[in-house]
């Protein structure tokens, strides 16, 4: 059974009897780094360079789609495609998406292949959405007002990621930096509006900037609470159940399906003024979604810089490797076992 971002392999299994697990805690930066990483992974399309690269997700039937953003940072009045879907060895299969997105953020796959994508700005005309794709480009759904910022059941300010549980299910961050939301929302499969949960605050269960989401093999969700350097974790049904601070700063959650987890820290290092942590590394923390442990840690090429520089997205594809999507370096990071 296909999980939502999940893979079969584990790629980090081999690390148990190599390092200490870790139990909940500080963010350690002396753990293991047992990948080699390259970054010329990818066929794009004729005359595109990659720009701000926001999310890689991989699909049951063996493709890996990319999301980045058209040009530099932006997809405003642009004709690049956002969206590319690749093959395992990284030849470029399809792209889409051209003129739908003004900022395109996370993304998640479902188990039946399906691509959902977020837009975290607007402009009136477009953006602030989520909407769904068939593996094959088509639009199956879309939720939110096009271009307009909003909260309730119909409107997302800023959203960041989704997620979709093995029932349908969809679970949609929504509120990214200086955002009005700062909540979960839970919608139906065929995207009627559940519940939501959350609100601007430090406090449990409170969230400031909920950049990302994942599922584990229990059901419970994995929220990013970046800036208040933490995952949360909850129930389907908003339910508090713990809080973890030994990722780091989290801009990325992926969780494979069996319950290895991997954070991207992109934001830690020098406080720039939005509560970042001083002295911690950044880079992609490997460990446990069951019990917590952080058993390895993928240093980034510039973890002390003072600029938010690693990757912010995260994915892993069916053979245990593992992508970093960077944005502010504008390139697809593939970090391989070494």
């Amino acid at each position: 059974m296909f999980m939502p971002k999940s893979v079969v392999i584990c790629a980090v299994a081999s690390l148990a009897a190599s390092a200490v697990a870790q139990q909940p805690g500080a963010p350690r930066n002396d753990l293991p780094q047992p990948y080699r990483t390259t970054r010329d992974w990818g066929e794009l399309p004729k005359g595109v360079q990659w720009a701000a690269v926001t999310a890689i997700e991989a699909a049951p039937d063996g493709t890996i789609y990319v999301v980045h953003r058209c040009f530099q940072n932006s997809c405003a009045g642009r004709s690049e495609a956002p969206i590319l879907k690749y093959n395992a060895a990284g030849k470029l299969l399809a792209s889409w998406g051209q003129g739908m997105f003004l900022f395109p953020h996370g993304a998640t796959v479902d188990r039946d292949g399906n691509l959902w994508v977020t837009d975290a700005r607007g402009d009136k005309k477009i953006g602030h959405q989520v909407f769904k794709f068939s593996p094959d480009g088509k639009v199956l759904m879309t939720l939110g007002k096009a271009g307009v910022s909003g909260s309730g059941a119909d409107g997302f300010d800023q959203p960041t990621d989704v997620v979709v549980a093995p029932n349908g299910d969809v679970f949609v961050t929504d509120s990214h930096r200086n955002g009005t939301n700062n909540r979960v929302v839970k919608f139906t499969k065929d995207g009627k509006y559940v519940k939501e949960w959350g609100k601007k605050g430090s406090g449990r269960g409170e969230l400031s900037e909920p950049h990302t989401i994942a599922m584990d093999s229990r059901g419970r969700l994995f929220v990013g609470d970046r800036e208040n350097n933490r995952i949360q974790i909850f129930d389907q049904e908003g339910k508090y159940i713990d809080e973890w601070r030994q990722f780091g700063r989290p801009s990325g959650i992926y969780i494979t399906r069996d319950d290895t987890i991997y954070v991207a820290d992109s934001e830690s290092g020098p406080d720039s003024g939005a509560h970042e942590l001083p002295g911690i590394r950044k880079g992609i923390r490997i460990g446990s979604a069951r019990d917590g442990s952080v058993t390895a840690f993928i240093e980034d090429m510039e973890p002390t810089a003072p600029d938010h520089s690693g990757a912010e997205g995260v994915g892993v594809d069916s053979a245990g490797n593992v992508y970093g999507a960077v944005v502010r370096r504008q390139m697809l990071e593939r970090h391989v076992r070494k």
